[in-house]
């Protein structure tokens, strides 16, 4: 199976290490405590707006307030949960990654690479709205949307290197020693396209996300959405994925792949 599960996989298998770091690729997949938490809500949330209305910002707003709202405890950053409490939200200057964990469900429904990013960049300003915060959900979509259509590793490593200005260059073996736990999409996102990039399969993306020892939810999430347009995604990998969702989540994600995988 392709598609936005690559992205919850990840979450899910690297939930378990987001705050007990690890410099490994040796670590069992899933455990008791692997859970769903911020980056598949909004995952789901962005499916669950392409699925009502792509053209409208309002139905964008509308869903990823419902989806944080309903799962408030789902590990939010602080200026995001308050965005939720809003009103009448306005975007509030993120670089963080929050914009390219949520993006993968944009470049499953796009036809083409210029409508992909268009649909990522309405999915980040609307909290994530400063350059760097952009350029990491459009760094991600690009990637997701190449891998889907056929390119090379190679092509999307010299696209979103001319295109953002990410050093794709370095080897997990460089960056792994000193990497530490970072939520910008300029120290993060780099890393996690490699992490797909050096990768042999989806459970080696996945393993070589976590082995960072960063932001490993965020980073597998990421990651993950591009080797799952790339690769199909293990069929245990995702039995034991779904069975993490609760059944509100679980029927959105058959509703977008029903519809767009």
């Amino acid at each position: 199976m392709k598609g936005i599960i690559g992205a919850i996989s990840g979450d899910v298998i690297g939930s378990v290490f987001e705050n007990r770091p690890i410099k490994t690729k040796e670590f069992d997949l899933f455990s008791y405590y692997s859970q769903f938490t911020d980056d598949t809500v909004m995952t789901l949330a962005i499916a669950k707006w392409l699925c009502e209305d792509k053209t409208s910002k309002d139905a964008l707003i509308r869903n990823l307030k419902y989806f944080g709202n309903m799962y408030p405890n789902a590990g939010y950053g602080r200026n995001f949960y308050y965005w939720l409490k809003q009103e009448s939200p306005e975007p509030y200057g993120s670089w963080a990654n929050g914009s390219a964990m949520r993006v993968s469900p944009c470049a499953w429904v796009a036809d083409s690479l210029e409508e992909a990013q268009e649909l990522a960049k309405t999915s980040s300003i609307v909290t994530h709205n400063h350059p760097d915060g952009v350029i990491g959900a459009l760094a991600t979509s690009d990637a997701i949307y190449l891998a889907r259509t056929g390119a090379g590793k190679d092509e999307i490593r010299e696209h979103v290197e001319s295109e953002y200005g990410y050093n794709l260059s370095l080897s997990l073996d460089e960056i792994r020693p000193s990497y530490k736990f970072e939520i910008s999409c300029k120290k993060s996102v780099p890393e996690s396209i490699i992490c797909f990039l050096e990768a042999d399969d989806f459970e080696d993306t996945i393993r070589n996300a976590v082995s960072l020892g960063g932001d490993a939810d965020t980073q597998a999430a990421i990651a993950g959405s591009i080797a799952s347009a790339y690769w199909d995604v293990p069929d245990d990998i995702y039995d034991e994925t779904v069975e993490c969702l609760d059944h509100f989540l679980l029927g959105v994600l058959m509703d977008f792949e029903e519809r767009f995988i």
